[in-house]
C-alpha cells in the first residue's frame, strides 16, 4: 500500500491502506512506534515533520511534607510542538523523593 494520498496526525486507526496480502499498513504517524507503516511512509508523509522541542527544567518545588518524606517537582514547557508526524514530545515532569527538615520538626527520632 502507499499513503501518497494518506497521512495522518498522532495515532488514527482509520489512516490506513490495503497492504500486501490484505493486511492493513498505516499511515499515522504513531504506525513508527507499532511498526506498522506502509513502505512509502517515511519518504511521503515525515517530508515536512517538525520535530518536539522543549524548554529547559524549571527550579524544583519545596518538598511536599515539611517533616518526613515527601516529594519534589520540576517541569518544562513545549516551545515547538510536533507536526506532521515528527518526534513526539518528551516528559515534561519530574517527580523526585525529598526529606522535609523544617525546624519546627523537632529532633526526636
Amino acid at each position: 500500500g502507499s499513503c501518497r494520498h494518506r497521512c495522518c496526525l498522532g495515532r488514527n486507526n482509520a489512516c490506513w491502506v490495503p497492504g500486501a496480502r490484505r493486511a492493513h499498513c498505516y499511515c499515522d504517524s504513531y504506525c513508527q512506534r507499532t511498526g506498522d507503516c506502509c513502505q512509502d511512509y517515511h519518504s511521503v508523509c515525515r517530508r515536512a515533520a517538525v520535530g518536539c522541542a522543549v524548554g529547559p527544567w524549571g527550579p524544583w518545588s519545596g518538598c511536599s511534607s515539611p517533616c518526613g518524606v515527601g516529594s519534589k517537582a520540576r517541569s518544562r514547557q513545549v516551545t515547538v510542538p510536533p507536526r506532521h508526524g515528527g518526534e513526539p514530545c518528551p516528559d515534561l515532569k519530574q517527580r523526585r523523593g525529598c526529606l522535609g527538615e523544617h525546624p519546627t520538626c523537632g529532633t526526636a527520632k
